[in-house]
């Protein structure tokens, strides 16, 4: 299963513009949704920055925080993970709406004894 230009597009749009295509590729190949991939690369991300210092400061020189970036990188996961931002190679219902919404379960009445 190969990108196509569209779940590439979808991939920059959420991933940036400076992806490596061939490392999203191997990504897609292997976990098979463009929805997937992105969540595996923005957990790395996640994971990459609380390893480091949450605040660096150089007394009347700078401070740097990356509190707000971890934050960031929390509500996007959450967003991809509730199925905002619909993917282009989600599901999709007969339809044309993407699965995941709320459907409807009929219960049938059986004969008693």
């Amino acid at each position: 299963m190969a990108l196509t230009p569209a779940v590439t597009a979808w991939l920059k749009g959420e991933l940036g513009r400076t992806v490596d295509l061939t490392d999203l590729d191997a990504r897609y190949t292997r976990l098979g949704s463009a929805r997937a991939v992105a969540l595996e690369v923005l957990r790395e991300r996640l994971a990459d920055l609380r390893s480091q210092p949450a605040t660096l400061t150089v007394t009347g020189v700078v401070g740097l925080g990356t509190g707000e970036n971890i934050k960031a990188y929390e509500r996007q996961i959450a967003a991809l993970e509730s199925g905002e931002s619909p993917a282009p190679d989600d599901p999709t219902d007969p339809d044309g709406s993407t699965l995941g919404g709320v459907g409807m379960l009929y219960l049938v009445e059986r004969p008693r004894r």
